[in-house]
């Protein structure tokens, strides 16, 4: 179950994937605190990065990463992102996994030709690993794909092999195309091509939210890891499961609601801590929401969670979550 990237070796266990607007420091720690292999930053424009915006460079800087941690950047031009890797890395932003996202479907990402656009150019796909390779200087440059632009452009192999001959020391596709966004279940067709193409290691991702469904994704395209988004929110013990199924070992306990309600609120604790109440509390109701899954009256308690302004509502959604479930 060992994988190497360059010089490092990645526990076994699941990878957690970046998403806008949830990965922050404080959901990070969380995922690598309960198994996962490694954990990857919010995307950060290269070309913001460039021009001197903070917010951006702060999008990856984390003082204290529980684990192996990976940032991510996302852009269109080759030149651009290495220097973007350089100007980080003279801030003194620090990471073991350098990835560049290939496989966003937002249109004011693919709109400047970047994220799942590039997939159109395996060329220049290629090109963007080696500028990042050059830049990054041994540090290893992973890759995040989807299968192609559409049904007609399904480039994903094509694209890997030049990542991979250019230097990319990883990669992971996400197995529907840029048109079909996150709707359809996945296809592990593209997924298994593109790890019968290349040598190096190639991650799964799409549609994993059990331990069981890790396994059956490896087992149908015999990739070497699964990244797992979504399923993991409001369910960091999922990295537990997915870690206990690889090495063969008997399931892990699941939670008691005590314990999800605890891991919330120490959740969200860290993310005002890390960023004040202010801004965390707003961007809090979108993971608290997720702790509901499953629970008695979770439409009510969902509500509940959008009107989350202070951390002592938390304290208030957890006593109503207590109540529902008597």
């Amino acid at each position: 179950m060992t994988i190497r990237i360059g010089s490092l070796e990645l526990p076994t266990g699941a990878i957690f994937a970046p998403m806008a607007g949830f990965t922050d420091a404080a959901c990070r720690h969380l995922m690598a605190d309960h198994g996962a292999a490694y954990t990857v930053s919010e995307m950060a424009s290269a070309k913001a990065i460039t021009y001197g915006d903070q917010k951006s460079v702060g999008l990856l800087r984390d003082k204290d990463p529980h684990g192996i941690y990976a940032v991510q950047l996302f852009g269109a031009e080759p030149e651009t992102l290495g220097e973007a890797v350089r100007i980080i890395r003279d801030k003194g932003v620090t990471f073991d996994l350098l990835d560049i996202n290939m496989g966003c479907p937002a249109p004011k990402i693919t709109g400047s030709g970047a994220g799942s656009k590039l997939m159109l150019d395996p060329e220049l796909c290629g090109r963007m690993v080696r500028a990042a390779v050059e830049a990054a200087e041994g540090t290893p440059v992973t890759v995040k794909m989807r299968a192609g632009w559409d049904a007609e452009h399904l480039t994903a192999v094509e694209v890997a092999k030049q990542c991979e001959a250019n230097g990319a020391a990883l990669i992971t596709v996400h197995g529907r195309t840029r048109e079909q966004m996150y709707i359809p279940p996945i296809s592990p067709e593209i997924i298994r091509a593109v790890k019968q193409a290349v040598q190096i290691p190639v991650v799964g991702n799409g549609d994993v939210t059990t331990a069981e469904e890790a396994l059956a994704l490896m087992r149908e395209t015999g990739c070497d890891a699964v990244m797992v988004g979504r399923g993991a929110l409001g369910n960091p013990w999922l990295f537990e499961e997915i870690r206990a199924a690889l090495l063969g070992q008997p399931a892990p306990a699941a939670p008691t609601l005590r314990q999800k309600m605890q891991t919330l609120r120490e959740q969200i604790y860290d993310m005002c801590e890390r960023k004040g109440e202010w801004t965390a509390m707003p961007q809090a109701r979108s993971q608290a929401i997720h702790y509901m899954r499953g629970l008695r009256g979770a439409a009510a308690l969902r509500r509940a969670c959008a009107t989350l302004s202070h951390f002592e509502d938390v304290d208030r959604l957890i006593e109503a979550v207590y109540r529902a479930q008597d």
